[in-house]
Order: structure tokens, then C-alpha cells, then sequence
């Protein structure tokens, strides 16, 4: 047996209990990865109160994580073994680069995540932990970064010089996007309803940010910044009508989310009239995966960390999830039998 945190009732993270599951055996094509940490998403939340489509209970939470591979199922090397990797969080995107097929689905949710001591995926879904992350900082890497990755590289076509607008700062996209960005040779502002977070971006690298709390904002933001090539949006509803002027010709608007509700409105000439376009993006490919992976090696990235817990601290885990953090939530996990 193992121990994982598995949600049976869809009331709230609070639901979430740590027992005892079978430990699951690799299928052919499969690993089994021993885990040793994983991250929380605000998705995790939006499962445990029952706001998420597809929902299959019991299931065991989480969607990213990393470990060592310790079994292999048949017709996979088994020179795996032993190899420290970082989980892709997903399962059957299909051959569609540019959107997911409709089997499509995350760890944790409608099938067994990574708040567990095992898990079995793919061979092709996991890879090599960057050498000079920790288990905890790899395994922050996978939902967040990979979303942002994608809509700086293959959405917004992201160019050494541009100048970058990223909401909502503290998050875990925007966090990773601030990296990629300024790693990329970007000029990156942010904006914030906290002016600490804002602080600390310009610390990992901004040249400015923007309390959204303040009326004219986008002016102001629209003014220093002399127009942005590239907005990242995870809120939309709450920020698209104060920066939408300030979009440069040309420019390119990604939003990845919705966190302060589903509906925006778009003044339209001022968007055709720039020649700006709109993307929606959400996850990414195997490929956009290890692309990303292999960035965050090459320049020696390293995530921001808030806090981290044990494993049978989950419940703490998730009331840090739910306060104003800026960085990752992180679960340490014990390895079997104190191995």
C-alpha cells in the first residue's frame, strides 16, 4: 500500500484526506515514477469544490510532480530505472499540435494524480529532472510552466526586445512567464493588487509593475512602457478594458485563464486597427514539455518557491494555497518504506 491524498467528496480541499491506495503497477508503455515531491494548482481547489468538468471520485489529487523511476512496464528500457525525472501533467493530447484531442485529460483529475507516493504514466511522459533543481523545485514545474511557456513561444511568438505586460504576479503562470521572458531577452512589467509582489518581480528581473487596485493603471502602464508587444492574461475580466489601449501594433494578447470570471468585451477597432491579435492557450504538447524543460536546464532556472510541507500536512498545504502567495505551494513525499 501506499499513502495519497484522495478527494471522495466534492467539498472542498478540506475534503481531501490522506490514506492508505494500492500501489499501482506499470502497464506496457508505462513507468512507474517513486515520488518525491509535487506542487499545488488553484485547480486542485476548483476539483475539491466540485467546479471542474469531467469529474470522476474518488481520485487521487495533483497534477504535477517529480520522482525516480522505479518499475517499468513491458516494452519499455529498462535502464530507466533509477532515473530521476519530472512528470509531463498530462495524458493524450493527440497528433494536433495546435489543440489537445478530446481525450485530452490532467493528472488528479479524471485520473490518478500525483499526491501520492506512486504513480504510472507513459514512458514518453516524463523527463529528466534539470540536475540542479531539487525534487521540490522540479517538481514545481510542470501545470504552470508549461502554460506559460507556450504562450510566450508558440502563441506569442516571444522576440528578444519585446516589451511584455504580465497580470497578475504572485501566480504561478505569470510567475514562470516573468522567468522565460526576461531569460528570453524581454522587457517585462507586471501588474499586481499587492505592491510586495511587485517588489519581488522586479527583483527576479522586471522593470516595472502596475497596482491594479489603482484607477488609470493602464495609462499609466500603456505610458511607461511606450505599448506592449505581448500581454499574458490569467484574468482577463478584471484587466482587459484598462490595458487593451495599450497593446503596441501588432500585438499580442494571451490569456490562459479565467480566475475573475469567464466574460470580457473587446472593443474591436482597437484591436483591428493595431493589427493585434487574440490567443487563448491552455496546457501544451509532449514536445512544448521537454522544449521547456530543457530551457529551464540551459540557463539554470530555478522556480519560485513559497512554502513547502510534508505530505501529511496537505490540509496546511492547501490553506497556504488559498492565501496570497507569491511563488509555488510545494508537498514534500516520503519515500516508501523510508527508503
Amino acid at each position: 500500500m501506499m499513502k495519497a491524498v484522495v478527494l471522495s467528496e466534492a467539498e472542498g480541499p478540506e475534503a481531501a484526506r490522506l490514506q492508505d491506495e494500492p500501489v499501482p503497477q506499470p502497464a506496457a508503455g508505462e513507468v512507474r515514477v517513486a515520488l518525491r515531491a509535487a506542487s499545488l494548482n488553484h485547480r486542485e481547489l476548483w476539483i475539491s469544490r466540485g467546479m471542474y468538468p469531467g469529474m470522476n471520485l474518488p481520485s487521487i489529487l495533483g497534477a504535477d510532480g517529480a520522482g525516480v523511476v522505479d518499475a517499468v512496464g513491458d516494452g519499455v528500457d529498462a535502464s530507466m530505472v533509477g532515473q530521476e525525472v519530472v512528470l509531463y501533467p498530462a495524458r493524450d493530447w493527440g497528433d494536433n499540435p495546435d489543440y489537445p484531442s478530446g481525450k485530452f485529460c490532467l493528472l488528479g483529475m479524471p485520473i490518478p494524480g500525483t499526491l501520492a507516493q506512486y504513480i504510472c504514466v507513459p514512458a514518453e511522459n516524463v523527463c529528466t529532472k534539470p540536475a540542479h533543481l531539487s525534487f521540490g523545485q522540479a517538481a514545481a514545474l510542470p501545470t504552470a510552466a508549461l502554460t506559460a511557456w507556450r504562450a510566450l513561444t508558440r502563441k506569442a511568438g516571444l522576440k528578444k526586445g519585446d516589451k511584455v505586460l504580465i497580470t497578475g504576479i504572485g501566480g504561478g503562470v505569470a510567475t514562470f512567464a516573468l522567468a522565460f521572458a526576461v531569460a528570453k531577452g524581454a522587457e517585462v512589467w507586471v501588474t499586481s493588487g499587492n505592491p510586495d509582489n511587485i517588489e519581488q518581480a522586479m527583483a527576479l528581473g522586471a522593470k516595472g509593475g502596475f497596482n491594479y487596485r489603482e484607477e488609470g493603471w493602464g495609462k499609466a502602464a500603456g505610458k511607461a512602457s511606450g505599448g506592449f508587444d505581448v500581454i499574458i492574461d490569467g484574468a482577463p475580466a478584471a484587466s482587459f478594458a484598462a490595458y487593451t489601449r495599450s497593446v503596441a501594433m501588432g500585438g499580442r494578447v494571451v490569456i490562459y485563464g479565467s480566475t475573475q470570471g469567464p466574460k470580457f468585451e473587446v472593443n474591436a477597432p482597437e484591436f483591428f486597427l493595431r493589427h493585434a491579435t487574440i490567443f487563448g492557450t491552455a496546457m501544451g504538447t509532449v514536445a512544448d514539455f521537454n522544449e521547456m524543460i530543457g530551457f529551464v536546464s540551459d540557463n539554470t532556472l530555478e522556480p519560485v518557491i513559497e512554502s513547502t510541507f510534508p505530505l501529511d500536512q496537505i490540509a496546511q498545504a492547501f490553506t497556504a494555497l488559498q492565501g496570497n502567495h507569491f511563488g509555488k505551494v510545494i508537498v514534500d513525499i516520503p519515500a516508501p518504506n523510508g527508503a
